[in-house]
């Protein structure tokens, strides 16, 4: 291969490179930075669900679970005091992604993992030995700070650390690791929950020191990525790393656009205000619409409150419990497709093919719900066959998601956003995913109270206009070097008109004015 790569059919440059046994390592340990997300999300939908938490610190809620035997399933948990337990904590997660966005841009995305792992941590540990409320909504917070700073920090490292060949698979790592921490804090809920004395929750809560160590202490062993290094003048290093991680001698082409997309990033005194510039438009609206559109698949009602919700329709303590376990099991299996597919089959493939198979079954389960307990929310008795098929079409539904928003709600962003962006472009996507995460987890109960099983078809809506959006907006990024993702939208029927030629790239023109006897082929 020449020394400077060569130029892809569609006019991208590629670099030489492999996927090394130093890169596959790395990658790894950082995406595993997810788990800590993911155990969260599988244990507060379960602990919730556990009569004795709920008879400790909700007693309203116990009451109406358990001595009223109220008559409208829909209602029975809705209480903001419950729901402020589980959002308090994407409401932290967001003001710290702010804050972690200067954190990575200065000091490295290794820190932020650092501080990430640290925090949620301490969060753990407060929730495990709460006595009161106000403990728990405290624990929270500092579980939101933690996950604000691995959210802004994994998704950037993973996208620049894997060759880009493989950029997709290895970033879906960390959606893969979300679902994992699901998984095990879901089979942890069922076991836990069968403790005699009714203290298995504070084992769920506490848990989560696990996955927190586990990203500390990796954020310790992981090297920094050379664009960091090169953000933070250490050029020789980041080369020495580069070859490292390519697996290659020769890595001057890509080292020489790496160090011109940092001069330029370094010449941008506010990259908040530099974002709002007309040229990064799509990367803006990217960054929004896109886990703005994730939060509304409706995904975090399944998720979060997946044994509340099994409960809801039906279903026993335990089997409710067994249900979101069924559930999380498919999550993984179902994100390993996406590893397997996103660098064949392309990001708009599986984006379209994931929210028409997720429509289709929002609508199955609402018309199941509906049929059985209608708008008074009073099901009588509830056939087996029926549960069966209501968690069939909740994981078929999950299955979609876990192979198309799920991941790619975290990959596209982090792949599509320039050096001198990168950082504030991360913390707006990572803000929007936290601020609508906030608002679904705060508002979902009093929902399902009042749109009963209306709300499946509330979710579907945005399904039907999200899959609309990136089939007229969202360019194909499968197989771009992230220095030259500029061609992608200046070849945009759409974008092309806001990202004109020498206007996008500067940075990369610099990279290519060093290399004008690089010979392509």
């Amino acid at each position: 291969m020449p020394a400077g790569g060569f130029v892809v059919g569609d006019g991208s440059r590629a670099y030489p490179g492999k996927l090394t046994p130093f890169v596959l390592f790395t990658c790894v340990v950082a995406a595993m930075g997810g788990l800590i997300f993911g155990y969260d999300i599988g244990i507060s939908g379960g602990v919730t669900s556990m009569p004795s938490f709920l008879r400790r610190f909700f007693p309203s809620v116990y009451r109406k679970q358990q001595e009223e035997a109220t008559s409208n399933q829909y209602c029975q948990y809705d209480s903001p005091t419950l729901t402020l337990f589980t959002s308090s904590l994407y409401l932290a997660a967001l003001i710290s992604s702010l804050v972690a966005s200067t954190v990575t841009r200065r000091f490295g995305r290794r820190l932020s993992m650092l501080f990430g792992g640290i925090l949620f941590c301490a969060g753990a540990l407060v929730n495990g030995f709460a006595k009161h409320v106000w403990m728990l909504i405290v624990g929270r917070i500092l579980l939101g700070f933690g996950i604000g700073f691995a959210n802004q920090s994994v998704p950037l490292y993973l996208s620049e650390m894997a060759p880009y060949k493989y950029r997709g698979s290895l970033n879906i790592g960390f959606q893969l690791s979300i679902t994992v921490g699901i998984l095990v804090a879901e089979v942890l809920n069922y076991f836990f929950a069968k403790i005699k004395g009714g203290w298995g929750w504070r084992l769920s809560l506490g848990g989560a020191v696990v996955p927190a160590l586990i990203i500390t202490l990796g954020s310790l062993v992981l090297p920094d990525t050379p664009n960091s290094m090169i953000e933070r003048g250490l050029h020789e290093e980041a080369k020495t790393k580069l070859r490292r991680i390519r697996g290659v001698d020769d890595v001057s082409q890509e080292f020489d656009d790496l160090v011109a997309a940092s001069k330029e990033s370094q010449s941008i005194e506010d990259p908040w205000r530099n974002l709002l510039r007309r040229k990064y438009r799509p990367h803006l609206t990217m960054a929004i619409m896109i886990p703005f559109f994730q939060q509304l698949t409706g995904i975090n009602v399944i998720m979060f409150y997946a044994p509340v919700l099994f409960n809801t329709i039906g279903f026993t303590t335990d089997a409710s419990l067994m249900s979101a376990v069924v559930t999380g099991s498919v999550n993984v299996a179902a994100t390993l497709v996406s590893i397997y597919g996103v660098d064949k089959w392309g990001r708009r493939f599986l984006f379209l093919e994931g929210g028409t198979q997720m429509l289709i079954c929002q609508a199955v389960v609402a018309a199941c719900i509906g049929a059985k307990f209608g708008v008074d929310g009073t099901p009588g008795e509830l056939p087996k066959w029926y549960a069966i098929l209501v968690v069939t079409f909740i994981c078929i539904y999950v299955a979609g998601f876990a192979w198309s928003w799920g991941p790619l709600g975290w990959l596209v962003p982090s792949e599509i956003f320039p050096l001198e962006i990168g950082s504030a472009a991360q913390s707006i996507t990572v803000s929007v995913n936290m601020i609508f995460t906030f608002i679904i987890a705060q508002i979902f109960l009093m929902m399902l109270c009042r749109l009963k099983f209306g709300l499946f078809l509330f979710f579907a809506f945005f399904v039907v206009v999200m899959s609309i959006f990136v089939y007229i907006f969202l360019p194909e990024t499968k197989g771009i070097p992230i220095e030259e993702m500029g061609q992608v939208w200046r070849s945009h029927w759409y974008w092309s008109r806001f990202v004109e030629d020498g206007e996008y790239g500067n940075a990369l023109e610099m990279g290519k004015s060093t290399n004008q006897g690089t010979k392509h082929v």
